[in-house]
């Protein structure tokens, strides 16, 4: 069975690191090469990218962490689960849910919403 909070949980990995090439290193691990990520903000497309939309972020949301919330449910290679953004300890300021389609234990396309 899929360890689906492991595979999100290192995807945080990426999502939370402010060093460009630590981002670079964690997003390698997690998406494949071709990956796609699509939000109501962000359409792009490969490590580089991916890594760049998640650098702008921190920028809008400096020193404000991505935490996940509950994995909503799984089957196959998807799954879905909350997360939210704001400072440790504070009221989120942003809360949404993901879809991941995954290639194994690395994703392949990352779909965001809003809520």
């Amino acid at each position: 069975m899929t360890d689906y909070a492991a595979i999100v949980d290192r995807s945080l990995v990426a999502w939370n690191e402010t060093d460009p090439e630590a981002r670079a290193k964690a997003v390698a691990a997690s998406w494949t090469e071709t990956a796609r990520f699509a939000d109501p903000l962000a359409d792009v497309t490969g490590h580089d990218q991916i890594s760049a939309f998640i650098g702008q972020v921190h920028q809008r949301f400096p020193g404000m962490p991505l935490t996940r919330g509950e994995i909503l449910d799984g089957h196959h290679d998807t799954l879905r689960f909350t997360w939210t953004i704001g400072p440790e300890g504070g009221e989120p300021v942003v809360r949404g849910y993901d879809v991941l389609v995954l290639d194994g234990d690395r994703i392949v396309l990352q779909l965001g919403f809003f809520d």
